[in-house]
């Protein structure tokens, strides 16, 4: 290291002031003073320097972005755990909510007509109204009465019991999808309830608190019967019942034709909705036929009207006239009174319930007196002029026979014995169908047997009763004399007219038909089988019979003279028996009845009234039915455009002079 100091840095000092004289001149010898340096330039500001910012390293960053991802995915791992694994069954039950349910398609029940192809039964569009119970759970609602709260408010409309209504919306079947609530609804109820499940979705839509309790009612269209002509014809056609099935009459008798097929369908659904993105699968509801029958509509109205306002007059129990076709068998009209609207059975009588008119036997008296003849003539035991000598009273087995009013010894014809209508002659006459009593019962019977008594009559309608006719060995010893007056023996109203049929038919027994056919659901249409014909008499037998039974109407001696109708033969026959009490069983009343046909020569038509039980004013057959009998009779002959034939009426001697 050098022992010589550094130079050592003059440090300027503070300046100091000039001196007295300073500027002048020095003199000499004097030090030469250093002239002032100039002031030093400011020196310019310069700017700050920008500040620099310098990023940080990113790898802490994307651990915490790969820290994020691993949380969300680690919390999806989760759930798909819970979902899958630990509550599975609670997930597969709610998902349960979006799965397939089916329901039946109702097929259009077929229309039932005249023959004229007027309908008398109809179907028209209805709804069943229908719920998934599942959507009525406290778990789906949210709240612990959905059902009750539903119920309130669906009661008024369909009009059931309110606490039914909720046993169906909460069944114990906690799984069942499907109920119904009420069948075969107008589209009025309808329309209510989805007025008012609007109403309530809206409602909740605002308002957390509000609940839609009828999300889970639905409907299913199907069809609702109607009967257009209310009573009209309603004995014949019957009803349906609330699930769509034939109740009664030619709906039950014809239930599967006219049904038809119901479909199905399968679809999936979201709380009590469609969801039309899952598609479905359909088996469409092949339609019923339609059935054709043989009634004539206007003369429907016609026989029903008439019976309808005689029973009314006489305070009867009950009646039933039946217009029958007598070359085809057909049926034109089978009329009951009292009847019933099976539009609204609610307020029907269950006693009216039903077709009378082939399902009441009853005790035909002496409109059966014409079987009777049938077999005298037929067997030749005696002709329309043989005399027979009637007395007031006629004594046989255990009983005292007479006729319906005391009389002295009368001397009739067999024609007159009809005409008359003589229980007495009718005795005398049918006891020489055989050389013993026995003998003559069994002729009698087959006879009874042959014109369809203690038979089906071939209608094949629903409760149809066959009547009661016991084999001749079983007859009472009274029942031998009282059978062959119609009495003993027990008939329906259509047995009774297809008697009258089968004379006016030349003796050609036709079984009777109430359908004519079938039209099916591609329009083809099936006609009914031809029905059974058997002869049962002679043509001779059969016009002598209708001769006969002319006087019966004409002859002033005759019982049925109210039956007459002005230009027309007319050919019939009075009764008026004992009424058996179907209540007790004893014989209480009277059966008021009247059968014929016209023209009586060119029979077309024939018409049978029967009264029951008639308590107001005359009970004899020919007073009271023989107006009925007019009524349809003329109304018929007009439908049907039959003129009067012009030829003279029959003229058989009713009595006889010793």
């Amino acid at each position: 290291m050098s022992d010589r100091e550094p130079p050592r840095r003059r440090v300027p000092g503070p300046t100091r002031p000039a001196r007295p004289g300073a500027g002048q001149r020095p003199g000499p010898g004097a030090r030469q003073a250093r002239a002032p340096r100039p002031a030093a330039r400011p020196r310019p500001s310069r700017p700050a320097p920008p500040k620099v910012i310098r990023l940080g390293s990113p790898r802490p960053r994307l651990r915490l972005v790969g820290l994020a991802l691993a949380l969300v995915l680690s919390i999806f791992v989760v759930r798909l755990l819970q979902v899958q694994a630990v509550e599975a069954d609670t997930y597969a039950a709610k998902a349960g909510q979006n799965r397939y349910v089916g329901q039946v398609l109702d097929a259009e029940r077929g229309e039932i007509t005249d023959r004229n192809g007027i309908a008398l039964a109809t179907s028209e569009d209805a709804y069943d109204i229908t719920a998934d119970p599942t959507l009525f759970a406290p778990d789906q609602l949210e709240i612990p009465d959905g059902p009750e709260q539903a119920a309130t408010l669906l009661a008024p409309i369909l009009g059931q019991d309110q606490d039914q209504l909720v046993d169906k919306l909460r069944p114990e079947n906690k799984a069942l999808r499907y109920v119904k609530l009420a069948s075969r609804q107008t589209p009025q109820v309808w329309q209510q309830i989805k007025d008012l499940k609007s109403a309530l979705a809206k409602k909740a839509e605002t308002d957390a608190s509000s609940v839609n309790v009828l999300a889970g009612v639905l409907s299913v269209p199907t069809s609702k019967r109607v009967y257009p002509n209310n009573e009209l014809a309603a004995g014949i056609l019957g009803w349906v019942d609330a699930e769509g099935k034939g109740g009664g009459g030619i709906e039950l008798q014809l239930d599967k034709r006219l049904a038809g097929e119901d479909g199905k369908i399968r679809y999936a659904q979201s709380g009590g909705r469609l969801v039309p993105t899952a598609g479905s699968t359909e088996t469409p509801a092949v339609p019923g036929s339609d059935v054709e029958l043989t009634i004539d509509r206007d003369l429907q109205w016609a026989a029903q009207n008439a019976i309808s306002e005689q029973v009314d007059k006489s305070k009867a129990d009950r009646g039933y006239v039946i217009v029958q076709d007598t070359r085809t068998g057909e049926v034109l009209a089978m009329a009951n009174a009292p009847g019933f609207d099976p539009n609204d059975l609610s307020e029907a009588d269950p006693a009216a319930l039903g077709n009378a008119a082939v399902q009441d036997a009853f005790e035909p008296g002496s409109t059966a007196k014409v079987l009777s003849m049938a077999a005298v003539l037929e067997e030749g035991a005696a002709t329309p002029q043989t005399h027979v000598v009637v007395p007031n009273r006629l004594h046989r087995g255990d009983r005292l026979f007479k006729d319906d009013v005391d009389h002295p010894t009368w001397h009739l014809t067999l024609n007159g014995v009809l005409a008359k209508s003589s229980n007495i002659g009718t005795i005398l006459a049918t006891g020489q169908l055989g050389k013993t009593q026995a003998a003559a019962n069994k002729v009698l019977y087959d006879y009874l047997r042959a014109f369809g008594l203690g038979s089906h009559t071939g209608l094949g309608f629903p409760g149809e009763t066959k009547g009661i006719l016991a084999p001749p060995d079983a007859w009472s010893t009274s029942q031998q004399y009282t059978i062959p007056f119609g009495q003993g023996v027990s008939v329906n109203a259509m047995q009774a007219a297809s008697v009258y049929s089968t004379i006016a038919n030349g003796g050609v027994r036709v079984e009777p038909s109430l359908v004519r056919g079938t039209q099916g659901p591609d329009g083809s249409f099936t006609p009914a089988p031809k029905p059974e014909k058997a002869r049962v008499v002679s043509q001779k037998t059969a016009k002598t019979l209708a001769r006969m039974l002319e006087s019966v109407v004409d002859d002033e001696e005759g019982t049925g003279t109210k039956a007459r109708i002005p230009g027309y033969r007319v050919a019939g026959k009075t009764g008026t028996a004992n009424r058996v009490d179907p209540a007790t069983g004893k014989y209480h009343g009277y059966t008021s009845s009247f059968a014929g046909f016209a023209p009586a020569d060119q029979p077309r038509v024939t018409v049978s009234c029967v009264i029951q039980n008639a308590t107001e004013g005359s009970y004899f057959g020919g007073q009271i039915c023989g107006p009925v009998y007019k009524q349809v009779m003329e109304f018929a002959l007009k439908t049907l455009q039959v003129p009067p034939t012009g030829a003279e009426p029959a003229d058989l001697p009713v009595t006889f002079t010793r």
